[in-house]
């Protein structure tokens, strides 16, 4: 398929993946309805099913189709669950309580991702990224590092936020609308570095570790690591 200068530049399979995900946001399949068989969309891109393969699993993996052995892939029902993982402002969260909130940025910096990063994003390494590490507070308590790699494809004006009066969530939900998220929490004892912005003891004190991916227009949009002290801190939700 022709299309103008980005053909040579974009994979066969990111190009279906993107066609996939537009069909499904217009609304020409909405959840629970089949989308063409691997074989058909081979014919209609004129690739090899392998191609198309990769497509589909990627946005099964997202959670945005499912598959039902023998009988087909379909559009998957578009949940985002509660408070411990609905992405949401930490300021929100904190100003629902009746707090204050506010926060410092420690770093800002363009950066290349290094073959760590690059599996995570599903980039190469080399390729360039944006990197910021926030500290937020609760009436001037910390309770959270913010440490976050922003893909420049979809918020090519990261660089450019004050990030004291806009958190780099509330900016990325604004440009680059969410469609999928990947989210572990863990237990961890903290670096100096993040035990010090936490004012808390790296020895002592362990943290509550979220580490969230999210997904938007077809690429990994942010890979970002939240640590909280686990003496102020829980995560809570209903279902």
């Amino acid at each position: 398929m022709e299309d103008g200068g980005n053909a040579e530049r974009t994979p066969a399979f990111l190009h279906i993946k993107n066609y996939l995900l537009a069909e499904i946001q217009a609304g020409i399949w909405k959840e629970g309805d089949a989308i063409p068989s691997e074989q058909a969309l081979a014919k209609q891109f004129g690739v090899s099913r392998m191609t198309v393969n990769r497509a589909v699993r990627e946005l099964t993996d997202e959670q945005i189709l499912t598959r039902v052995q023998g009988s087909g892939t379909y559009v998957a029902q578009q949940k985002y669950q509660s408070t411990l993982v609905e992405i949401k402002s930490i300021a929100d969260e904190v100003r629902m309580r009746g707090h204050v909130h506010r926060s410092e940025l420690h770093l800002l910096e363009r950066s290349k991702a290094s073959e760590l990063l690059a599996a995570p994003f599903g980039i190469k390494p080399g390729h360039p990224l944006f990197h910021s590490v926030i500290v937020h507070f609760e009436n001037d308590i910390p309770i959270q590092v913010e440490d976050r790699w922003v893909n420049p494809e979809v918020a090519p004006d990261y660089m450019l936020q004050d990030f004291s009066v806009i958190t780099p969530n509330e900016y990325l939900m604004a440009a680059a609308p969410l469609q999928g998220v990947n989210y572990s929490i863990e237990a961890l004892h903290p670096p100096r570095e993040i035990a010090e912005m936490l004012q808390i003891r790296k020895d002592k004190e362990a943290c509550l570790v979220l580490k969230r991916r999210t997904l938007s227009k077809g690429v990994v949009a942010s890979v970002v690591t939240m640590w909280h002290p686990g003496g102020r801190y829980q995560f809570a939700g209903s279902f």
